[in-house]
């Protein structure tokens, strides 16, 4: 028996995700009808007492059919562009959906820069949450207007799982064209079958999961599973299914197994860990040797210049690096207390020795352990 049940019972929070496919007539434009029965579920949901957050796609897909485009672009500009006329459209049909059930809406836009500035990341989440108390639905997207290829979330998966953590959701729900996350592609294999339910972050699902999605969507089954890896990191389970199931939220509320459970199985990251794990624009990598890989994994302890071996990328005091161990595989990431050239010039040296290499010190670690999440 599935354990779907149990977890909406006890959701105060949610939030959805719903994809383009789900959204457009093939990317025809928005399906209008579409947007009106999500609202009314959605509205379902809320009448229970659960607060709901909505990442919608459709922008582009919108955009692009205002502009006669038949095919999704692949230059940032013209994506820009598209998004920039396709939100019009999206957000007034959200607003008149929603509308009917006396709900009212807000349009919430974010790039990849407003969560990873510290200030900026409480800043979202205070409007997102106070929106919540006071009944609204905040409708969110990628700021596609602005975005660009080393800001940018790059799929709403990824976003709607940075926003879990962002509220501190007890439930990330994906709605896509698929079933749930299927042993195999069901749309090329016959015998595929469906898992019911799993651990979030097992490392197996990532190897049955396929590649990207349709050519009006960006994203595919693997972004959903890395989703719902990030989502478990503030404690909330993910549960993915097809948005083509009649009454597929209204079903989940009342109780009804659909879909794929992803269940959080990991302990729950404090907020400013996950803000640290969660952070996408990584500037640098630092590789460890295998003392320094233990002492961060069983230990709980700051890194130290003498257990790194090698530092790649150009990046400065204060900005998020990742450390690697010897394979290549990210251990942790953290804030890291001195830049590219001087953690190059003090790496494998005691801390002892740092002021007679810099001509000075700031601190005796290259990251201190409260600024370092392991991963």
């Amino acid at each position: 028996m599935s354990e779907t049940p149990s977890v909406l019972a006890s959701a105060r929070r949610v939030v959805v995700k719903i994809g383009s496919s789900l959204l457009t007539k093939g990317g025809q434009g928005l399906d209008h009808a579409a947007l009106a029965r999500w609202a009314g579920q959605i509205s379902d949901i809320r009448k229970r007492g659960c607060e709901v957050a909505l990442v919608s796609s459709g922008a582009i897909a919108e955009g692009m059919q205002r502009l006669g485009w038949k095919k999704r672009p692949h230059g940032v500009y013209e994506l820009q562009a598209a998004a920039a006329v396709g939100q019009m459209g999206l957000v007034e049909a959200y607003e008149s959906c929603f509308r009917k059930f006396s709900l009212h809406t807000a349009q919430i836009l974010l790039t990849h820069e407003d969560l990873s500035d510290r200030m900026r990341y409480l800043n979202a989440r205070s409007t997102v949450r106070t929106l919540l108390e006071l009944g609204a639905i905040p409708i969110i997207n990628e700021n596609d207007t602005v975005a660009t290829e080393e800001i940018r979330f790059g799929d709403n998966d990824t976003l709607a799982a940075l926003v879990t953590n962002l509220i501190e959701a007890d439930l990330l729900v994906i709605l896509t064209d698929q079933a749930g996350l299927h042993t195999k592609d069901p749309r090329h294999h016959a015998d595929a079958e469906l898992i019911k339910h799993a651990d979030a972050g097992d490392p197996a699902l990532e190897k049955m999961a396929g590649g990207i999605g349709t050519h009006i969507g960006s994203g595919g089954m693997i972004t959903k599973i890395l989703a719902a890896k990030r989502a478990a990191r503030s404690g909330a389970h993910t549960i993915i299914l097809s948005g083509h199931e009649e009454d597929a939220l209204g079903r989940l509320a009342a109780g009804e197994a659909i879909g794929t459970l992803l269940r959080a199985r990991t302990v729950t990251m404090a907020a400013r860990k996950q803000w640290l794990a969660n952070h996408l624009q990584v500037r640098g990598k630092l590789t460890l040797d295998d003392g320094a890989v233990n002492a961060l994994r069983q230990n709980n302890k700051s890194l130290l210049p003498v257990g790194v071996v090698k530092v790649s990328g150009e990046f400065e005091r204060g900005e998020v690096v990742s450390c690697m161990d010897s394979d290549g595989n990210e251990v942790a990431r953290g804030l890291v207390n001195y830049n590219a050239a001087e953690s190059t010039r003090i790496l494998k040296t005691p801390s002892g020795k740092i002021e007679s290499i810099l001509g000075y010190v700031d601190e005796p670690e290259l990251i201190n352990k409260d600024n370092l999440v392991l991963l």
